[in-house]
């Protein structure tokens, strides 16, 4: 299958407000395209459309799967109700190789096959309705299932567990229900799961982050409960929890040595977390995004997040966060989008003075004396108390020695092991190669 590939999202920064989540977390439009720029952004719309299709000797005809795998196509069309575009409609015959959107290649290595086998379904933007089939784990040999943007409903099936083989799973933008899709964490390959924008709901599994997933994309679903603690023993490189109704506090990194060692965007918005920003959040050593607006956190930032060398973009807007914004955080060297909006603080360091103005640089709607754009003072005086005595934190002064602090929190400094390279293409010109240093 070569090298993974995913269409990128650059940062888009409108009156220095991120942006990040424009399609991401909104309506995930197949029209709209970014360019990447310096930053390894986000991911939209899941993987890209699979490789060009099987050379002519790669035939149903050769291949190991032989009924079996006709088998199970057949039992997707059949399960579709409704198929507006006629994706489904060269589905005929045992060729399955000539199906649409249908890709097969030689069979992996090790594998009984003989011949050419279903390596991929790619139905992206057919809205098609209907339901995924137990059947489909006949097709044994699948590397990748990308789905998105259809109007498949019901449960995942639990026999998604035996594609041994799958390493991209893709169902997003679709009315998929019930609990978080427990046969996803048997899948042992898997790298992308993608189920954001579905009906999913109950708690999310510690397993979940325990897997060894490179993206995690959950957000736009309707996950409540406590984000489990094993988050930051993840090795995913993004992690997406947004528009959910997920409560309780932000976990606490330094409870894992090594944790979120690859991380390089985690989004939090829109759900109901409280407590404090925890200090270890200041030693995720590769973090390019963090977005914590749009929730109920409180009491004073740490000043380890002056540790974050590398952020680029730091939203806390929309939250009851109070005392004075310190300045360690606005000298991020990196930041290009840094949003205090909306919280109650009451000032700003003269190091975060120097920013007022600027469009990368909002704090409109606190409390800050003679200062225009803030809130009421009936609103001030009746600002949110901190979330208990580790949120009353004195703004600090000087640098934090983070590689020191780091270790002492358990989180360390260094991690093993080289980032992996992204090969990223598609079609329409929208294809760039990106290799994480």
């Amino acid at each position: 299958m070569g090298q993974r590939r995913f269409h990128p999202l650059a940062m888009l920064h409108v009156h220095a407000v991120p942006v990040v989540l424009v399609l991401l977390l909104s309506s995930p439009s197949p029209t709209s395209q970014f360019s990447l720029g310096t930053t390894f952004g986000s991911w939209f719309n899941g993987a890209a459309p699979p490789p060009s299709a099987p050379s002519p000797d790669l035939t149903q005809s050769q291949s190991g799967g032989g009924g079996q795998e006709y088998t199970a196509l057949q039992a997707l069309k059949a399960a579709i109700s409704d198929d507006p575009h006629g994706a489904l409609s060269s589905w005929q015959g045992p060729n399955v190789c000539a199906y649409k959107g249908v890709y097969c290649s030689a069979p992996p290595p090790g594998a009984a096959a003989a011949g050419a086998v279903v390596a991929g379904i790619d139905l992206n933007h057919a809205s098609l309705k209907g339901t995924l089939p137990a059947a489909i784990s006949l097709l044994a040999h699948l590397t990748f299932i990308h789905l998105n943007s259809n109007r498949l409903a019901g449960a995942v099936p639990d026999t998604l567990g035996d594609l041994q083989y799958l390493t991209e799973l893709d169902l997003s933008n679709n009315l998929f229900s019930g609990p978080f899709p427990a046969s996803t964490l048997l899948i042992p390959s898997l790298v992308y799961l993608d189920l954001r924008f579905n009906g999913f709901s109950g708690e999310l599994p510690d397993e979940v982050f325990a897997k060894n997933l490179d993206a995690v994309f959950l957000n736009n679903n309707q996950f409540e409960g406590e984000i489990p603690e094993t988050l930051w023993s993840s090795p995913a490189t993004v992690i997406t929890l947004a528009n959910n109704r997920l409560t309780g506090p932000v976990p606490t990194a330094y409870s894992y040595g090594g944790a979120g060692g690859r991380l390089r965007e985690v989004l939090f918005l829109n759900n109901k977390l409280t407590g404090c920003v925890p200090e270890a959040l200041g030693f995720l050593p590769c973090i390019q995004v963090l977005d914590l607006s749009n929730n109920l956190l409180s009491g004073h930032l740490p000043s380890t997040l002056s540790c974050l060398s590398g952020i680029e973009v730091l939203n806390i807007a929309h939250n009851q966060l109070t005392g004075e914004l310190p300045e360690l955080v606005c000298d991020l060297r990196r930041i290009t989008n840094l949003s205090v909006s909306f919280n109650f603080f009451s000032g700003i360091s003269q190091g975060c003075d120097r920013l007022a103005g600027r469009s990368m640089f909002d704090f409109a709607g606190n409390c800050v004396p003679g200062r225009g754009m803030q809130r009421p003072q009936p609103e001030c005086d009746g600002a949110p108390g901190d979330a208990g005595l580790s949120c009353l934190r004195i703004p600090g002064t000087r640098p934090v020695a983070c590689a020191e602090a780091a270790v002492s929190f358990g989180v360390g400094a260094t991690f093993g092991g080289a980032l992996p390279s992204f090969g990223i293409s598609g079609g329409g010109g929208a294809g760039v190669t990106v290799t994480v240093p």
